[in-house]
């Protein structure tokens, strides 16, 4: 072999060398600092989520390891707010008596307390206060010895972020119970007027179209069994939509002919998922308030068109429309309360509206295109894909 082939070799060689070696160096410039951030913020994230939950004898259970090596500490115990033992980490279990006292005590006083033990060990107690509900439990951790500044603060500090995830699950839990109370408000403003036309309504074919009478029962009953369900604060635009269809077969049966029903729906957005009761309230309106007081025939479209990561969904009426003064001055809400003179001109906008900003923010809420004489048009954007909203 020349001199120059074996130099080619050799410069392959240390090429190939060098690109095998590359990623490994890369790997590996991260500083042991780097490391236990890294170490350290994993841990507090699986510390978070079982307390996201709550502080409950589970939560505790599954949290204990990660806060006691967020700590630093020996053994963790936690304890409720009456200072019961809901979990125990780590040796040391015959302290676990001892801690229920530290922990009332700490509770009481809304302080950490110290309490020297046997062997030279020291349990520290340091109350979890809530800023919501006040005093949720309490930590208690081992160290040998008496714990130094560092280790006091490390304790306190993981009890603070703790009391945080556990705030936030009461967010969370607090959210939830408002949403399922804005949905029985809504609930409670479904129009008694329709419902009496449409018993009416019923009532009227009973003798004279004995089978329409039997089809209008079975859309009535499905229609009531939707709107009152339990299930869930959120349904899919199929299933909002087939029970529109059943309120609207109701009232084209109280208004014949007078009353077309135009609809222009995307298959690809069926699917798509938004609050409980966010499309039928707009439907409504529509009718009782875009049509009922006008004379002649009247039109209702309803629209729902794909738009990329969205979904757009518009319900129009040609009627008589209000003054878009009402809707800037902010006085919408009082309509719907029944203070002044059109009382429920509006039917639970404002409460779809709250609905819709809370589920996917204030980029998705209502907006309203109306005038004297004009019609109204109300349109809604649904994102087709958010974490945690599903049907």
């Amino acid at each position: 072999m020349s001199a120059t082939a074996v130099a080619v070799v050799i410069a392959g060689a240390l090429i190939a060398g060098a690109l095998f070696a590359w990623p490994r160096t890369r790997r590996s410039v991260t500083t042991p600092a780097e490391r236990a951030v890294h170490a350290t913020l994993q841990t507090a994230a699986l510390a978070a989520k079982p307390l996201r939950g709550g502080l409950t004898e589970e939560s505790a259970e599954l949290a204990a390891p990660y806060l006691r090596a967020l700590m630093g500490a020996e053994a963790l115990g936690i304890a409720d707010a009456a200072g019961a033992l809901l979990a125990w980490d780590g040796a040391h279990a015959e302290l676990a008596e001892a801690f229920g006292e530290a922990a009332s005590r700490a509770i009481a006083g809304e302080r950490s307390v110290l309490m020297s033990c046997a062997d030279g060990y020291t349990l520290l107690a340091q109350p979890l206060h809530s800023e919501h509900s006040g005093m949720v439990g309490a930590f208690g951790a081992v160290t040998r010895g008496k714990p130094g500044p560092g280790m006091v603060g490390a304790v306190a500090e993981v009890a603070r972020y703790a009391c945080g995830q556990i705030e936030l699950a009461e967010l969370d839990a607090s959210r939830a119970r408002l949403d399922r109370a804005e949905v029985r408000a809504l609930r409670a403003q479904i129009s008694p007027h329709f419902i009496y036309n449409a018993l009416n309504t019923i009532g009227s074919f009973v003798r004279t179209d004995p089978d329409r009478a039997r089809e209008l029962i079975l859309d009535f009953a499905d229609f009531t069994r939707y709107s009152f369900r339990t299930a869930g604060e959120f349904t899919s635009l199929a299933d909002e939509l087939t029970n529109i269809d059943r309120y609207l077969a109701l009232e084209r049966a109280r208004f014949g002919d007078a009353l077309r029903v135009r609809l222009q729906i995307a298959p690809d957005v069926l699917t798509v998922v938004l609050p409980f009761l966010a499309l039928q309230p707009l439907v409504e309106n529509a009718v009782r308030h875009g049509l009922a007081g006008q004379p002649g025939l009247g039109t209702v479209s309803i629209i729902a068109e794909d738009a990329g990561a969205d979904c757009v969904i518009s319900v129009e009426d040609d009627g008589v429309g209000m003054d878009p003064e009402i809707l800037r001055s902010g006085a919408l809400d009082a309509i719907e309360t029944g203070s002044g003179t059109a009382e429920s001109a509006h039917v639970g906008m404002a409460n779809v509206d709250d609905r819709l900003r809370a589920a996917f923010g204030n980029d998705y809420g209502l907006v309203v295109e109306t005038a004297p004489g004009a019609g109204t048009k109300v349109s809604m954007r649904v994102p087709k894909f958010r974490p945690g909203v599903r049907a």
